[in-house]
């Protein structure tokens, strides 16, 4: 089974895609709504944070008190790189149990919808990286209509992340969406159809010999994060 993330910037319009995604009839593994699973009351992420933090952190409920904890870790670099030791891990087992409930069901190929795709490195084990991009024109534009916010908040926010470009260089596709849905719905469409080809007449092999799936991963893996190195090494010699 082939293994996509899709990832992009602020305000590009990735969500959209995503859904986009799931109405064509794609497993879609979603690591915002994963992260917020796995550490409701009772999951082992959970306790840990609780008693990393205290219970002052916790609603009536039980559950987090997501600002309350924001607060906490907001300009304290230990303190967030503690709560992401105990986060991050138990997004990624959730999702690759995602992934693999989904390659026993013998679906062909998945996507993985994550933020920080390229910033956590997850993008080293993906079989194909799709970012969603659009201009920094547009991104602003629709920063600022989304959250009622300022130019100056806006552009804040936005710089505050990785260039969308940087992550671009990282991509085996990138999608375009300066436009409306409809253009935005027909490049999906068309990265659909793509993967449906790609995966023709693999995906029975590989899912009837487990080995020769396994096989089959390590290589495109590996050929897809040597494409990729050859274009950021193209990107960065064109910035300087």
């Amino acid at each position: 089974m082939l293994v996509a993330g899709l990832t992009g910037g602020i305000a590009t319009g990735k969500s959209t895609a995503s859904s986009l995604f799931k109405s064509h009839s794609v497993v879609v593994v979603d690591a915002d709504v994963i992260s917020r699973q796995v550490v409701l009351p009772g999951t082992r992420a959970h306790s840990q944070i609780v008693t990393h933090f205290g219970k002052e952190i916790l609603l009536p409920d039980g559950s987090l008190d997501r600002p309350k904890l924001g607060a906490v870790i907001f300009g304290d670099e230990q303190k967030r790189r503690q709560l992401n030791s105990i986060v991050h891990p138990a997004v990624r087992r959730a999702m690759l149990w995602q992934v693999i409930k989904g390659w026993v069901r013998g679906e062909r190929f998945c996507i993985i919808d994550v933020p920080l795709l390229i910033e956590t490195g997850l993008h080293k084990w993906i079989g194909s990286v799709i970012v969603v991009s659009c201009s920094e024109e547009m991104q602003l534009k629709r920063l600022m209509a989304r959250d009622k916010s300022t130019e100056d908040a806006a552009m804040s926010r936005i710089r505050s992340q990785l260039p969308i470009s940087v992550k671009a260089s990282y991509a085996d596709v990138v999608i375009d969406n300066d436009g409306e849905l409809s253009e935005l719905d027909g490049q999906v469409h068309n990265i659909v159809e793509k993967l449906k080809e790609e995966t023709k007449w693999t995906w029975a092999c590989e899912w009837l010999v487990p080995p020769l799936g396994l096989f089959a991963a390590v290589f495109t893996v590996s050929v897809r994060a040597a494409t990729r190195w050859a274009k950021q090494n193209t990107y960065h010699q064109k910035k300087n």
